[in-house]
């Protein structure tokens, strides 16, 4: 299942998907984080101190080796270099799975111990200012895309992605990569401006989108947030003595998570099981598809000196049984 949180900066989205992965990994279920955010927090939320964080490999690093690995024997796509963040795999690709030892792993994965369980954390890698031209930083991003596009995730299998803040994802499709989406919004205006512009851009995607209100002091904020999103609203988190002790670099053991946040952290978890049975592979496939053909067009032919619609293998359907070159 591919969870991701969004929101705009400061809203709390990267303390909330730490503690989602701290859940999940508590019941036992294999976990891989993805730190997609432009400022690299997630490895810290994990528990990492700075010299640990700023030791991870970054996924931008290593796109060479990410595409050569993905492409395998695919025909379709002649070499690493002609492939793009938005490349679909077709017949002949290599796919992830996350519970395989492989190549992409090897290089940018790393296991995060959390109160006896481990997660697979993998970092999109620090942003410079040098890195915030268009190609630099979405050369970035798009090694997640990429490692996206080609993961085959099942039942109780998660992968959970702190994205980038506001509606970045929106330029090449990768707001579509997931199951489901958790907003992290605050009562504020500001807090929920993100929202109202991830539904409109999701409205006609098939993106299943939940709220969860962060920073909730009362009834008044919670009815604030209800008047502004509706039945949208999943959850609500206020204060938590345990997430400032975290912050502080002390977090206790997480069995000792407040009971209303833990009870939180439970609802967003079934709103994800209940999405497993709205999966419709052929529509996600097509859907990499439309964003490819419209990021060739915009800028992909063009730096290639292809045509890279010719990269899109119009029989292969990605899915759960679909087996893929050693």
């Amino acid at each position: 299942m591919k969870i991701a949180f969004v929101g705009k900066g400061g809203s709390g989205k990267t303390t909330l998907s730490s503690l989602f992965v701290r859940h999940l990994v508590a019941t036992g279920a294999p976990v891989v984080a993805v730190d997609a955010d432009i400022n690299q927090h997630l490895g810290a939320a994990l528990g990492l101190d700075e010299e640990e964080a700023a030791a991870l490999p970054a996924m931008g690093d290593h796109l060479p080796l990410i595409k050569d690995y993905l492409r395998g024997t695919n025909p379709r796509i002649p070499s690493a270099k002609k492939m793009i963040k938005t490349t679909p795999p077709g017949d002949g690709s290599r796919l992830l799975r996350l519970c395989e030892d492989n190549p992409v792993y090897d290089a940018c994965a790393r296991p995060v111990e959390l109160d006896g369980g481990a997660v697979r954390l993998m970092v999109t890698g620090p942003f410079t200012d040098a890195d915030l031209g268009v190609a630099c930083y979405h050369s970035k991003t798009g090694a997640v895309e990429l490692c996206l596009n080609h993961l085959v995730d099942g039942r109780d299998e998660y992968v959970v992605v702190d994205m980038t803040a506001g509606s970045d994802s929106f330029a090449s499709g990768m707001f579509t990569r997931f199951d489901i989406t958790f907003l992290v919004a605050e009562p504020t205006r500001k807090g929920v401006s993100v929202y109202r512009q991830y539904k409109e851009y999701a409205r006609d995607f098939g993106v299943t989108l939940k709220v969860v209100g962060n920073k909730v002091q009362g009834r008044d904020d919670l009815d604030f947030l209800r008047e502004q999103v509706g039945s949208d609203l999943l959850v609500a988190v206020g204060h938590s003595d345990w997430v400032r002790a975290m912050e502080k670099g002390r977090p206790p053991r997480f069995e000792l998570l407040e009971e209303p946040n833990r009870r939180a952290l439970h609802t967003l978890h079934t709103a994800v099981t209940a999405t497993y049975e709205l999966r419709d592979w052929a529509r996600y496939t097509r859907q990499m598809a439309h964003f490819h053909l419209k990021n060739a067009r915009s800028w992909g032919n063009e730096l290639t000196g292809d045509d890279l619609a010719a990269q899109i293998d119009p029989g292969f359907v990605l899915g759960e049984g679909v087996s893929a070159p050693v």
